[in-house]
């Protein structure tokens, strides 16, 4: 099945980057550092936005926080990093925005979380005392409901409203209902203040797989502003990884998401730039983005009984990734050539012939001889020692006369 078309939405800029209505899915982050700590989250900050980070997220739930951010964006501006910052702001926001002007002029885009303000209420002071800072600055926000803090005020109403009809849904469909209601509701009501429809984002975020799948199958039918995918907890390591894989590529696949988050739990002291790899390619896994060129290699067998391949492999890998920096200033693109690294001659030509450029290894038993095949063609053969350096001497050739 191809990538069905985008769903239609209105444009919303957020400090310069587009998201909706047809410009390409953005790809997110959000630190986790104390944000009061400059340093230590200038540089996380650095290293998300490095990785291909489009825009960042930062806690912002004290007075300390807020008094940090301006100090953040101004440190970012002088190492020349332009990535937009966006506040993240729960039960405080309204007070925080309000006592330290420079933090709502120095972020974004504000995210803010109906569940934890007074929206739905008799009245609703904070949530429109957001409101009227997002557009004193002309900024724009992200209504980001999510199953954990939803508001249970509207939740027990919707589960009242369902318990008198003839034929009542189950309690998940309900509370996804309540989820799509919130979002859509608050979004109104922001725009009842003010606030321009073309400055609001929406998202309604679950840990379930498919209970995001629905949830934002029934958004995107019920309004057109852009949608924030991802799910709220994916979790550690291979778990958060394959969890929202499963859950974002059917969405994106039916044309449904703007801009994207891994919401990846990183080990005590992991690096933070692993959730920016992960959404990059799962968009450049459907054909929807390109970040940097693939390395297709084989898993390995008992005809491969060196790890030489593998090593190999990631070494390509890591040495495409470090340079897309550069490259992708001087050689466009770039990020859509494709690499073979291969263990053995079972399928190791074929694949290479396939690939821009491909290297074919000496299995067990094999000649030591490693032929190297370009846009389909064997160029040459390399063995010896050298041949991780040879073949990146090719590969640099090959970038620097095709991508000129």
């Amino acid at each position: 099945m191809a990538v069905l078309p985008r769903r239609k939405t209105v444009v919303v800029d957020v400090g310069g980057v587009k998201i909706g209505g047809g410009h390409p899915i953005v790809v997110q982050s959000m630190t986790n550092t104390d944000t009061a700590d400059v340093a230590s989250t200038v540089n996380q900050v650095m290293a998300l936005a490095r990785t291909g980070s489009e825009l960042v997220r930062v806690t912002v739930n004290t007075e300390e926080a807020a008094a940090a951010v301006s100090k953040i964006a101004e440190t970012l501006d002088k190492f020349g990093v332009r990535v937009p910052i966006i506040g993240d702001f729960h039960y405080n926001g309204h007070i925080l925005l309000k006592k330290y002007p420079d933090c709502a002029r120095a972020l974004a885009k504000y995210r803010i979380n109906p569940g934890n303000v007074d929206i739905g209420r008799k009245t609703d002071d904070n949530f429109r005392t957001m409101i009227e800072v997002a557009i004193e600055n002309r900024r724009p926000v992200r209504i980001g409901v999510n199953w954990g803090s939803l508001d249970a005020m509207l939740l027990t109403r919707m589960m009242d409203e369902n318990s008198r009809r003839a034929e009542p849904k189950d309690a998940r469909e309900v509370t996804l209902d309540a989820m799509v209601a919130s979002a859509v509701e608050s979004a109104c009501a922001a725009e009842r203040h003010g606030l321009g429809h073309d400055r609001i984002i929406l998202s309604a975020k679950v840990s379930g797989v498919q209970d995001l799948i629905d949830v934002y199958r029934a958004l995107a039918a019920a309004c057109d502003y852009p949608l924030h995918l991802g799910l709220t907890e994916a979790g550690m390591g291979s778990k958060g990884i394959v969890a929202t894989t499963a859950a974002l590529a059917p969405l994106l696949q039916e044309g449904i998401g703007d801009t994207i988050r891994a919401s990846l739990t990183p080990p005590p002291n992991g690096d933070r730039t692993e959730e920016v790899i992960v959404s990059q390619q799962i968009l450049q896994s459907l054909g929807i983005r390109g970040f940097t060129p693939q390395v297709t290699a084989c898993p390995g067998c008992g005809r491969t009984t060196s790890t030489f391949f593998q090593e190999m492999a990631d070494e390509i890998q890591t040495y495409l990734r470090d340079q897309m920096p550069r490259w992708k200033a001087v050689h466009p693109g770039v990020e859509a050539m494709k690499v073979a690294v291969m263990g053995c001659v079972v399928n190791g030509p074929g694949e290479s012939k396939h690939s821009n450029i491909g290297i074919s290894l000496p299995g067990t038993f094999e000649e030591p001889k490693a032929p190297v095949y370009v846009d389909g063609r064997l160029m040459t053969t390399l063995k010896g020692n050298r041949i991780v350096s040879e073949f990146i001497d090719i590969l640099n050739d090959y970038v620097t006369t095709h991508y000129a």
